[in-house]
């Protein structure tokens, strides 16, 4: 059990014998009236995302969670299959629980899966990856029709805006968490 002063970003709680992890917290002491956490909670196990109001100090069961070390090692056509990289053992993830992590995973890729009783509740990237462009159209100088982006395709099959000056065989920084473009990476 903790309270509601112990919220903290990525903390999953047990609320109705669901798990929701915490997303956005803001304290909040009115100048009239009871103070009040205010939450951004997703479920874990849908990805709906909710707003919850919680009173100050109420008490909340919080769900223990274990954080492994994996890399991604390959795609067995139905599951993702991750390496624990301390005991060797080959992890089966469904992609309902990989959702859409699976744009940006690369083999050998290192991530963090998360255990609730030796259930996978979910993938966690890093912040950013580097992927390489497979296919884009040429960029026409001059061409701002559309604020000086065109589509492209990186090597998992996932398709991102990027500036026109790249090229197929670029290598560019993509952000895990919005699929955006961040920068181009050079050797």
């Amino acid at each position: 059990m903790a309270t509601t002063n112990d919220l903290k970003n990525g903390l999953v709680m047990k609320i109705d014998n669901q798990l929701w992890q915490v997303i956005e917290f803001q304290h909040v002491k009115p100048g009239k009236g009871p103070a009040f956490v205010r939450t951004k909670i997703k479920n874990v196990l849908s990805g709906k995302i909710v707003d919850r109001t919680f009173n100050a100090g109420l008490k909340i069961e919080t769900a223990t969670v274990d954080r492994r070390d994996m890399t991604y090692s390959y795609n067995d056509g139905t599951d993702y299959v991750f390496m624990d990289e301390k005991t060797f053992e080959m992890v089966p993830v469904s992609p309902d629980i990989v959702g859409d992590a699976a744009h940006f995973l690369l083999e050998n890729q290192k991530v963090i899966l998360a255990f609730h009783e030796d259930k996978v509740l979910f993938v966690e990237l890093p912040a950013s990856v580097v992927l390489e462009i497979t296919h884009t159209e040429p960029g026409l100088q001059g061409d701002r029709s559309n604020a000086g982006t065109k589509p492209a395709t990186v090597e998992t099959g996932y398709e991102i805006q990027v500036p026109l000056f790249l090229n197929i065989g670029d290598k560019v920084k993509v952000d895990t968490r919005s699929g955006d473009y961040i920068s181009r990476v050079t050797d």
